[in-house]
């Protein structure tokens, strides 16, 4: 009896060992599985800051183009405006030659009446004929009436030259007013075109940088939809392994609990003190055992469930990166830097205007082409300078593009040469009035401005 209640009570700690020892191996899984999680969690918040710095930066490039459709929508309107003055002027140049046809006829009517005249008088040509005409008359009174005829014909001639000379006079300056003014449209008009085809090109560019940002978008979010769905997928793993543990736990107790009532059976049969007491001996050993497997087994279910809550909570939000300070080296005057920091308060709150920034109105509504720009903003500083980029380059003298300041004039071949200007602020960038974006500072050393960047660098005296 004895030898078989050492055998049960045997069987009963096997089964107990058992029984506490497969939760543990499971409660390993667990603890591995949710590491797993907490490195796709973090991918997830990483992935998520990706997501919104570049909708941030499509918001940005949405109101960039915005500003270059209404930059092209009010070039648009200009070339429109031309066209029409154009049109208006070839047709006073219409009107015009209709009136130099009718004066060339009447020039040519007059000398018609000049030739008659001076056959009449001159018919052998010198001026013999007036005094034969004059002493041929047969009386004092023919004689008279025939001098007095002559001279009204000469004045009358005298008067007829004058006027065709006055008439020929008018006719050439009529041409040449009206010559230079298409000229100027048309010089306008070609301007124009050249300018809005230089905004397409930086739209087009715009646009372009906008479909990166959106394909960088879109993949960054198919990224995160997998990263989740894999951290779905172990969740569910997660769950599945602890229903497993919940079951086999379950079936276990219920083999402990046969195991129980066979050593009690066993117990109560047996009449032997020693056998009792061994017996009782066993049983609060395993039963020891048994407590601390299950202390091991919830100690460790304990720090799945922490580590899955620590993983569980959102990752701190990372501080935002230091806003980078672009320094500059010293101005070239003492009034640049005012010049450079007076068209501050309208970057991104002006609009890009051909022939803008002249008026009172256009300067306080930001509206302002790049030479008036430059032009106004040393106005600001105390410095007066043309509003052309022709008469810009020549404002000052001329250095290399080494030796560059901060509140030198930087030029750009842009629709034609030195097309663009802007002052320079150090750091390889410019500020200035840009046809896409208004005024802003750009970066000439990359991108749309180093390419058409062409050394010209003005020193303001």
């Amino acid at each position: 009896m004895k030898k078989k209640l050492i055998v049960l009570n045997t069987t009963i700690m096997l089964g107990l060992g058992s029984a506490f020892a497969i939760p543990s191996v499971k409660a390993e899984s667990i603890t591995d599985i949710q590491s797993q999680r907490t490195g796709i969690q973090s991918d997830i918040s990483e992935a998520e800051q990706v997501i919104q710095q570049l909708k941030k930066e499509q918001s940005k490039m949405n109101a960039q183009i915005a500003q270059i459709e209404s930059a092209m929508k009010e070039n648009d309107q200009k070339i429109k405006d031309t066209k029409q003055e154009i049109n208006d002027t070839e047709k006073d140049i219409e009107s015009l030659k209709k009136e130099i046809k009718a004066l060339e006829e009447r020039i040519a009517k007059r000398e018609e009446v000049l030739k008659e005249r001076a056959l009449s008088f001159q018919e052998s040509g010198g001026d013999v004929e007036y005094l034969e005409v004059v002493l041929g008359s047969k009386s004092f009174g023919e004689f008279v009436n025939r001098v007095g005829a002559v001279a009204t014909i000469v004045e009358a001639d005298q008067q007829i030259l004058s006027q065709q000379e006055a008439d020929k006079a008018d006719l050439e300056k009529k041409q040449a007013t009206v010559e230079k003014k298409l000229q100027s449209l048309k010089d306008m008009e070609v301007e124009l075109k050249g300018m809005q085809s230089q905004i397409e090109d930086q739209k087009a560019e715009t646009v372009n940088m906008k479909a990166k940002i959106e394909k960088k978008e879109s993949e960054t979010e198919a990224l995160k939809q997998s990263l989740e769905n894999k951290d779905a997928g172990l969740e569910a793993q997660i769950a599945s392994i602890r229903e497993n543990i919940k079951k086999e736990e379950e079936r276990k107790a219920s083999e402990k609990a046969d195991l129980d009532r066979a050593a009690e059976e066993v117990n109560s049969s047996n009449a032997s003190s020693e056998g009792s007491s061994s017996s009782s001996s066993e049983e609060s050993s395993s039963s020891s055992k048994g407590e601390a497997s299950v202390k091991s087994s919830s100690k460790a279910e304990s720090s799945s469930n922490s580590s899955k809550n620590s993983s569980d909570k959102p990752a701190a939000a990372s501080k935002p990166a230091a806003s980078k300070t672009v320094t500059s080296s010293k101005p070239s005057s003492a009034n640049t830097g005012s010049a450079i920091t007076a068209g501050y308060k309208y970057i991104g709150n002006s609009t890009y205007k051909f022939g803008g920034g002249r008026t009172a109105s256009d300067i306080a509504n930001g509206l302002f082409d790049c030479s008036a720009f430059v032009a106004w903003a040393y106005k600001q500083a105390g410095v007066n300078l043309p509003a052309s980029t022709d008469a810009l380059k020549n404002a000052g003298r001329q250095v290399s593009d080494s030796q560059k300041q901060p509140g030198d004039l930087v030029f750009f071949n842009t629709y034609k040469t030195d097309g663009h200007v802007g002052i320079y602020v150090g750091g390889g960038k410019f500020i200035g009035s840009q046809s896409s974006t208004g005024v802003a500072i750009a970066n000439m050393d990359s991108g749309y401005w180093a390419g058409v960047y062409n050394g010209r660098v003005v020193r303001v005296n």
